[in-house]
């Protein structure tokens, strides 16, 4: 081993911050100081925004920066991160795209012989800017533009090899970015730079959502999965998604009431702190209806709770439960209510998440609404799946902080009890209040009843009940001597 290969690895791991504070979350910590990075994905999805930022962080660390870029100028470059608010106009550039004048010129290369004159010449100015600017940082953007040169990929590789040591020697922080095609998975291109990057950052996008992943960080690890990405005004934001903390506190499942005497009874004395419920039932049945009335009771009993709208306008809710005398514009002005009207498709369920946490951690609630499942997969970005599990991760979070989550779902079916969740979410429920039309002697009536309840006892038969004006939700005692409720059609006993 030569002497300047023993001072090269005689370092120890830096992490350095890369601009975005979720990316370093990801990377455990950050980029290691002196390694080189690969940030590919298909067009759009914000690579030359990552890498900026990386540049804009070493600038505002009072760090030497450089900017090689081959696919625009360096105007176009600084003019474009101004408009989301990065400002890397203190960054070195250097362009090895071709001119203008490449277009206007009618002279012939042979193929070879252009192809070793301009890797010269890329390897000479590279060479000469990290020599004289001596930078902590470096982005290239894209690699891809040395591959253009080269004659063949073995040539490309050697020469890629090349300057990740030249660049290690001289402990440069370096993120390169690669565009890849659409259809093309991650790491089938030839030139096999995943492998030689310390760290790989991929990124994606699948009609309007944007996704982050990180499957390589040498020296730290990194936090695996897929997590949710937007470019907005001040460029890009990242969204990791939730993992609930360990919970080291006691378990002390005290119960809420629902402010309903009724169906407090019908649950058993009311719903558990930590607990998770989901309302279940058909379209117009009274879903929210009911999960208004709960929150409603934990707020005027002195509990704080969050309401999270999916399905309609906060106006159209507050209509709707004051027409019912649910006193809700008097809970929010108080503060014992807090709702959001969630606009569809323009947050990721990982924004939801953390936007309900930073809530949580700001009311410190007794409960969180959400209204309802079918809203929320249509109003967040990703497929059912993924919804699912990101919703199964923050109601064990909400658990964990002692906080009762309930949940609206809809039912498919007009009568009858199918199935006691829509999506198969019934096991990250605690309590299961099912809603229901049945009929009953050619009648259409309605019934609730609760069909789970894991943390105490509770009343099992069906009963009648009825959302009435000005009185809101009434429940009129249980069905007598009918059988046949779960079927949607109910028949008496003879």
């Amino acid at each position: 081993m030569t002497e300047d290969e023993s001072s090269a690895t005689d370092y120890e791991i830096e992490p350095i911050n890369t601009g975005i504070a979720e990316l370093d979350e990801l990377l455990h910590g950050g980029y290691i100081r002196g390694r080189t990075y690969l940030v590919q994905g298909v067009s759009g999805t914000g690579k030359s925004l990552l890498g900026q930022h990386f540049l804009e962080a070493g600038i505002e660390n009072g760090e030497t920066v450089v900017y090689i870029h081959g696919e625009e100028s360096e105007a176009d470059i600084a003019l474009n991160a101004a408009q989301l608010s990065i400002d890397i106009s203190d960054a070195e550039f250097l362009d090895i795209g071709p001119g203008t004048d490449f277009f206007a010129e009618d002279i012939s290369y042979d193929l070879v012989e252009t192809a070793e004159v301009e890797s010269e010449r890329f390897t000479k100015d590279i060479k000469e800017v990290i020599d004289s600017v001596d930078p902590d940082r470096l982005l290239i953007d894209p690699i891809t533009q040395l591959q253009y040169v080269e004659r063949d990929e073995y040539q490309y590789r050697k020469r890629l090899q090349s300057l990740i040591r030249f660049l290690r020697d001289r402990r440069v922080t370096t993120v390169t970015t690669r565009t890849v095609s659409r259809g093309v998975p991650h790491g089938s291109s030839y030139d096999d730079f995943e492998s030689l990057s310390d760290g790989v950052v991929n990124l994606s996008l699948d009609e309007s959502e944007r996704r982050i992943a990180v499957p390589k960080h040498r020296g730290l690890g990194q936090v695996d999965g897929t997590h949710g990405l937007e470019i907005r005004d001040n460029g890009i934001e990242i969204y990791p998604q939730i993992i609930p903390e360990h919970d080291d506190r006691t378990f002390d499942p005290a119960l809420l009431t629902t402010g309903h005497e009724a169906l407090d009874t019908l649950l058993g004395g009311g719903i558990e702190r930590g607990s998770v419920s989901f309302i279940a039932g058909p379209t117009g049945i009274g879903k929210s209806t009911t999960g208004a009335q709960i929150l409603s009771g934990i707020a005027a009993d002195g509990g704080t709770a969050l309401g999270y709208l999916f399905e309609e306008s906060i106006d159209q809710f507050t209509y709707r439960c004051e027409n019912l005398g649910i006193p809700v514009s008097e809970l929010r002005e108080t503060g014992q209510l807090k709702l959001t009207e969630i606009e569809p498709l323009v947050r990721s369920a990982e924004e939801f998440g953390q936007y309900v946490v930073n809530e949580v951690e700001t009311h410190d609630p007794a409960a969180v609404f959400i209204d309802g499942l079918a809203g929320y997969k249509l109003s967040l970005q990703g497929d059912d799946q993924r919804l699912v599990r990101r919703l199964h991760g923050l109601t064990r979070l909400l658990k964990n902080r002692n906080v009762a989550t309930i949940i609206t779902d809809e039912s498919n079916a007009l009568t009858g009890f199918p199935e006691a969740t829509s999506t198969n979410t019934s096991y990250i429920a605690d309590n299961i209040i099912f809603l229901s039309y049945v009929e009953v002697d050619g009648e259409l009536q309605r019934a609730i009843g609760v069909l789970k309840k894991r943390l105490g006892d509770f009343d099992s038969r069906f009963h009648r009940f009825a959302i009435v004006s000005d009185e809101g939700l009434q429940v009129k005692g249980p069905f007598q001597n009918v059988h046949g409720i779960m079927q949607g059609t109910g028949h008496r006993a003879e």
